[in-house]
């Protein structure tokens, strides 16, 4: 039988590396715009985006441990030639696009941190992002060790933060109960919502517990799905407290203060200038560390979906030069960050149904998960999610461009 404290250690750590996409640098703008716009009226907002996100991991999850495959390697197996293709071409392009945030997030944590000029510090960026994705070739649990020491630093900023500022907890409750207020309200929600699932993360989840732990059968299948559904939940719950604590944060010292908080550097300003220089060093390094985690984690599941729609790797150095380059280029450029950010939001939200409908068509094959294969009523409500998160993704787009 399968050993139960070996298993549920061996799976803790995939959920954990998907989680620092949930907590990237345009998580930081939407959810501090949300605080310092709305106080805490959309807090409710960001408790139902962890829940969806809990659900979509939680299938791409057992996608790996009931197929031994992940989702790329069903998607070339099951789907035609030039579905196959078009799959493989749009998941790089949001491999690039996710760099683009993820880069800029960095670059403008070390230049708020060193004053190191923006392009300077995109080749940092790189540099360390190297060294981390260097330790998955002594096996993947050193790179989730990374990762989550990268995750509990954000977590510990914006705890401290918090700690820091403090806030009406009377105020901050009212927050989860669902309101709105204007069109604008609407807009922003929308905005937390439709970025909820970010498409790089559902390649890469079931890549991560495939085969990470050998079932003999479905009993034990089930005993590791179990295990990861644990996994899931504590890395997500710890991804919507750190969002939390980030509109909270936002809400208590700029709502309503009339201090402009309209791009991630005016934030830092304000925290440095109405709490003091800890707080905004906090913030900086927490914005550091997400940066760099989660351009690492953008890298790795680009190795996942190129292995997995054509069969092939590229060296760790090639795959690192092609999807950090357009964001090398952004930065030498000295085009607007915040602008660069909002168009790398655009193009990843073309990649969300193109994840996500496979996700839901695949874990409700009997024929290919087996005794793990969806209820109903799962089935249901996954695709009432990924509906919503797909509707809300072409109506930010409409948005974007019509604006």
């Amino acid at each position: 039988m399968l050993d139960a404290k070996r298993s549920r250690l061996a799976l803790l750590g995939p959920a954990f590396v998907a989680s620092i996409a949930y907590v990237d640098p345009g998580n930081f703008a939407t959810n501090i715009s949300s605080g310092a716009e709305y106080g805490y009226l959309l807090l409710w907002v960001i408790l139902a985006a962890n829940l969806m996100a809990m659900l979509i991991q939680n299938l791409t999850a057992k996608i790996g441990i009931a197929t031994g495959r992940n989702l790329a390697e069903l998607c070339r197996e099951r789907y035609p030639e030039p579905v196959r293709w078009g799959l493989w071409i749009q998941a790089e392009l949001i491999a690039m696009a996710t760099d683009l945030a993820e880069f800029i997030g960095a670059a403008i944590a070390l230049n708020l941190l060193f004053g190191v000029p923006l392009f300077a510090s995109g080749l940092i960026t790189a540099a360390v992002s190297f060294v981390v994705l260097g330790l998955t070739a002594r096996g993947h649990r050193r790179f989730e060790v990374a990762i989550v020491g990268f995750l509990l630093v954000i977590l510990g900023g914006f705890l401290y933060d918090t700690l820091r500022i403090g806030f009406d907890a009377g105020d901050a409750a009212a927050g989860f109960v669902p309101s709105f207020e204007g069109t604008d309200s609407v807009l922003l929600a929308a905005g937390i919502l439709g970025a909820t699932v970010m498409p790089h993360v559902i390649w890469l989840h079931s890549a991560l517990t495939q085969d990470r732990v050998v079932a003999r059968d479905d009993e034990e299948r089930r005993r590791l799905l179990r295990f990861s559904r644990i996994d899931v939940t504590i890395a997500m719950s710890i991804a919507g407290l750190v969002n939390m604590s980030m509109l909270v944060i936002a809400a208590s010292l700029f709502f309503g203060g009339g201090v402009p908080v309209d791009t991630i550097e005016e934030a830092h300003a304000g925290f440095d200038t109405l709490v003091g220089s800890g707080a905004a060093l906090a913030f900086a390094l927490a914005l550091l560390a997400s940066g760099l985690a989660s351009s690492s984690v953008g890298t790795y599941a680009g190795q996942v979906v190129m292995q997995g729609f054509i069969d092939r790797t590229l060296p760790l150095a090639l795959r690192r030069g092609i999807t950090m380059a357009p964001a090398l280029v952004v930065l030498a450029l000295g085009i607007n960050p915040t602008d660069a950010l909002v168009l790398s939001q655009v193009v990843l939200s073309f990649g969300i149904p193109f994840a996500l409908i496979p996700v839901v068509l695949i874990t409700r094959d009997r024929a290919v998960m087996g005794a793990l294969v969806n209820r109903p009523v799962t089935t249901a409500v996954a695709a009432i999610v990924a509906a919503l998160i797909v509707a809300l993704n072409v109506f930010l787009l409409v948005q974007t461009i019509a604006g």
